[in-house]
């Protein structure tokens, strides 16, 4: 007993075992316990949506853990006595009171990360319960992850400077208020593409994966921030457009039309007998017919008789195909408006052939032998 009473730096040894006690209690916590409390927790989360216990370790009960150990082990070095002969100053603070703020800055950081990361989680539950075909709901919980986790770094930051430089708040809440109004009107635009982004949610005019045409820009719309919108061209080229813009321009959402139109024009040989093209006509209309799961509505017709074509016009109204299935649709059609052609002896027109005719210029008069 004489040992733990035994003083080394103004401190009993019994002091630093309980200290040293802790802490090695808490990281036991962390190596051996964590796996147990995983195994509960991700038991009762699963009954809302399914997640892996690697993704809640490593989301949750990594950095809470840390945050733990970080915060035990600092109340539990100030329960010890700061030694008299460590009682110095570095430019008028003394070495203590650095200790105890480094302690409290270490708090801070640790929880932030831990609250950061726990709204990371909870958008990946809200997200796998949504599901990846509804993107409304996807749309919403990026937008409102991103905008609080900076909300929270705010806060984060004026806790810090409160808690771990004493800093009065309020004075810096006033100058940032004066700061605030003065930046607001600079950055007048960006408040403009907040605002927007706004909008763009609740009016909900595209989601992320829709198709869009915005200004001469087409492509697939990968993110919608809080400032601006990212397309994905056809040239694969990332193009960043302003929110502000996405909502003052005319938005032309290529994902939400109900049918996709196409166009097959035929110009045959004026010579061709209306019974060859009244069987052909005849054959388009049962075609496209046959396709009615896949063709709502179809339009065949000869449009135009002159001494150069006959022109055919097939118009035609599918499901809402994508740009490559619309494209592999009418190639089948068209390889087999070709074998009947070939089987009604039908041919092109040869309009687009071209005569060139050497002008030779006039013909110079016949001269008579000079006897």
């Amino acid at each position: 007993m004489e040992f733990l009473d035994r003083e080394i730096l103004d401190n009993t040894v019994r002091s630093y075992l309980v200290v040293a006690g802790t802490i090695l209690l808490v990281l036991l916590f962390k190596s051996f316990l964590t796996h147990q409390v995983i195994r509960l927790l991700c038991f009762i989360i699963q009954k809302f949506a399914p997640i892996k216990k690697e993704t809640f370790r490593d989301m949750i009960m990594e950095p809470l853990s840390w945050a733990l150990v970080i915060t035990v082990s600092v109340i539990s070095f100030d329960k010890l006595n700061y030694p008299d002969f460590w009682k110095l100053k570095i430019y008028g603070v003394s070495l203590q009171h650095v200790l105890n703020q480094i302690g409290t800055i270490a708090i801070i950081l640790s929880v932030m990360r831990f609250l950061l990361k726990l709204m990371d989680f909870i958008a990946y539950i809200l997200l796998q319960r949504a599901g990846a075909h509804d993107k409304n709901d996807i749309q919403i919980v990026n937008f409102f992850r991103d905008f609080l986790k900076i909300v929270l770094g705010i806060i984060g930051l004026i806790w810090l400077l409160h808690s771990g430089f004493n800093r009065d708040v309020s004075k810096i809440l006033t100058g940032l208020s004066i700061v605030g109004a003065a930046l607001a009107l600079a950055a007048r635009e960006s408040l403009e593409n907040l605002i927007a982004s706004f909008i763009i949610f609740f009016d909900k005019p595209f989601y992320v994966g829709d198709v869009l045409k915005v200004n001469n820009v087409t492509g697939t719309v990968e993110k919608i921030g809080l400032r601006s919108t990212r397309i994905r061209t056809g040239e694969k080229t990332l193009v960043t457009i302003p929110n502000k813009q996405m909502v003052d321009s005319v938005v032309d959402n290529l994902s939400m039309r109900t049918q996709r139109r196409g166009v097959i024009t035929l110009e045959l040989n004026p010579k061709s007998s209306g019974q060859q093209v009244k069987q052909l006509t005849d054959f388009c209309k049962q075609h496209l017919y046959a396709d009615k799961e896949l063709v709502e509505d179809y339009n065949v017709f000869v449009s135009d008789f002159n001494k150069n074509a006959i022109s055919i016009q097939i118009e035609f109204y599918t499901v809402p195909f994508s740009l490559n299935e619309l494209n592999a649709y009418k190639e089948k059609f068209i390889f087999e408006l070709q074998e009947k052609m070939e089987a009604l002896d039908l041919d092109m027109s040869n309009t687009n052939d071209i005569r060139i005719v050497q002008n030779e210029g006039p013909v110079p008069p016949k001269s008579n032998p000079i006897i």
